[in-house]
């Protein structure tokens, strides 16, 4: 007895360490069921009044929601079906983005709180003019110029509608804020940190296995609406990769009385600090001029010069030995 006492001591002292970090966080806050996912998968998808909703490419394993495999052309979503009726949260989310590529890979995936759940198109597998927050884990740079920073990055879009998500340019133009995160590839677990409190978005990330969140951005005057969805999608192209999704822990924060007491479902989303959309202009070989396209165009280039070097050779042999005949 007084062993089986001294182990259950280590091993409630073991998850007080390993969770200290939670609970200091969310001092005041209590996890909501329904807008978290955990294991085991099948258990969750498999029953009629689910909580969460698979679209396009996505498909389930008892490890993870995998958005797109490591295949071109793949789209896929993962949506909750229940709107958000608390003003304030903080999202937790474990991931894995891995591939086979070594140089070239991509593109990313994408945490949203948005209007429109459900929905397919071209920013990272969803619609673009959204209405709500988007959460940008970036890992290719697609724009042709330079950049002030490195991928993979993380970044934040909020949108009312009216804003085009420019992806030849990463959205450069219309993100809110970000950092670099070398999150891609790690043996390490990685997860990211979304809170939202008091109209002031922050974002963290534990990707080097310390359990120790380290904060990647935080602005205030974000303005978003309840009853809004959470979700993720992911998208790949000429490049791709394994997006995948291992849990979700979702907090309901301690909010004021004055905001518990609004009527939050029709503010219009803002980001005062972000930068307002500029014109799109076409980089001089083209907006579609990828690094996997341009390496083919070198390749292609490099074989028509051999071909024509080669055709020279013999037409050059060929006139001088009709001469050496002739004479």
């Amino acid at each position: 007895m007084y062993s089986i006492s001294i182990i259950a001591l280590f091993v409630i002292v073991f998850l007080n360490l390993t969770y200290e970090q939670d609970i200091d966080r969310n001092s005041g806050s209590y996890e909501i069921r329904e807008h978290s996912l955990n294991r085991p998968y099948p258990a969750v998808f498999s029953t009629a009044n689910s909580y969460w909703h698979l679209i396009g490419n996505t498909l389930v394993t008892d490890r993870y929601v995998r958005l797109t495999s490591d295949s071109q052309s793949k789209a896929g979503g993962l949506w909750n079906t229940i709107p958000v009726s608390y003003p304030d949260w903080e999202m937790h989310v474990h991931f894995k983005v891995h591939g086979t590529g070594k140089e070239l890979f991509g593109d990313g995936f994408v945490i949203w709180y948005v209007r429109d759940p459900k929905l397919m198109g071209p920013v990272f597998g969803y619609q673009d003019h959204f209405h709500g927050l988007a959460i940008l884990m970036d890992t290719y740079s697609n724009h042709n110029g330079p950049h002030n920073h490195a991928h993979p990055y993380i970044s934040a879009m909020v949108n009312n509608g009216s804003l085009h998500y420019d992806h030849d340019r990463d959205g450069t133009h219309t993100v809110i804020s970000g950092c670099e995160s070398p999150f891609r590839g790690r043996e390490t677990d990685t997860l990211v940190a979304i809170r939202y409190q008091n109209d002031r978005l922050t974002v963290s990330t534990d990707i080097e296995g310390k359990n120790v969140w380290k904060e990647c951005f935080s602005t205030s005057d974000v303005h978003l609406p309840t009853h809004y969805y959470f979700g993720f999608s992911a998208a790949t192209g000429d490049l791709s990769d394994n997006h995948d999704i291992i849990s979700v822990h979702t907090y309901q924060l301690e909010s004021s009385e004055q905001r518990r007491a609004e009527d939050r479902r029709n503010i219009i989303p803002d980001a005062p600090s972000a930068e307002p959309e500029r014109p799109h202009s076409d980089d001089l070989k083209g907006s579609g001029w990828t690094a996997l396209k341009i390496f083919f165009l070198i390749i292609f280039l490099i074989i028509v010069c051999l071909a024509v070097g080669i055709g020279a050779y013999y037409y050059v042999n060929q006139r001088q030995y009709q001469r050496t005949r002739f004479y």
